[in-house]
């Protein structure tokens, strides 16, 4: 009878924990844009990385390396989470390949093409690609896939981790997902990320192999169960609000 150590050996996974940062104020109350670049966590968003950074401590999660984007709102979660779990002393590494997938102006849009603009940002027009699609009439996800990709690349190549942490972004994370789970370029666009969700991937050597364990579960709203619409929808309904009162 054949040695079980010769039927099968496990393939080496390294833990990749990847969230979204926590939830920011991208319009002021009058539906004013703030710079995406340069907003802060909210209450509700600090709250959510304490508590994502609480539930780490609390399985004994270690982290060897942490990637952000850099743009503030991913860096103070990552700070956040790594206060709330013990590992304020863990190096933070800035990765500007995965920064969000960036919008054009909203005022250069018609009112009649706000609500598509915001609601169906990740689905192709009649006879457009996936990668043609342009998120608020600004970068194409094909030009998102163009940088992400060869990011995570490096990430996996990097031999000197086994348990990473990553705070990026909605977009960015659902191109990451989307690539896991289809294989090579691809973008789901309905894969929800909540603020501060954590996804959980056991990557396999190259790529290959690679689990999908957990997604988008959120640290303060575990099952969710009153959460029916998107970030994007709340985002719109955040900004057509502000428009009602100018």
């Amino acid at each position: 009878m054949p040695n079980a150590a010769d039927l099968f050996t496990p393939p080496p996974r390294r833990r990749l924990y990847l969230m979204r940062h926590g939830a920011v104020d991208y319009f002021l109350p009058d539906g004013t844009p703030l710079p995406p670049h340069e907003v802060p966590l909210n209450a509700a968003g600090r709250a959510q990385a304490d508590a994502a950074g609480a539930l780490f401590a609390a399985a004994g999660v270690v982290f060897d390396r942490v990637v952000v984007s850099g743009l503030p709102r991913t860096l103070e979660t990552a700070r956040r989470v790594l206060a709330a779990c013990g590992q304020s002393g863990r190096p933070i590494d800035i990765e500007p390949d995965f920064e969000e997938i960036r919008p054009g102006r909203l005022s250069s849009l018609a009112p009649e093409q706000l609500r598509e603009a915001f609601t169906s940002t990740f689905d192709p027009a009649p006879g457009e690609t996936i990668e043609e699609r342009a998120f608020l009439g600004g970068e194409t996800i094909g030009a998102l896939l163009d940088r992400v990709l060869p990011a995570m690349a490096r990430l996996q190549d990097d031999a000197g981790w086994q348990t990473a942490l990553l705070v990026l972004h909605g977009g960015v994370n659902r191109a990451l997902l989307s690539g896991w789970l289809c294989g090579g370029r691809a973008f789901l666009g309905r894969l929800e990320q909540s603020p501060a969700c954590i996804n959980i991937v056991d990557l396999g050597p190259g790529g290959q192999s690679t689990v999908l364990r957990a997604v988008n579960l959120s640290p303060t709203d575990w099952l969710q169960p009153d959460e029916h619409t998107t970030t994007m929808e709340r985002l719109l309904a955040q900004y057509a609000g502000g428009l009602t009162t100018r």
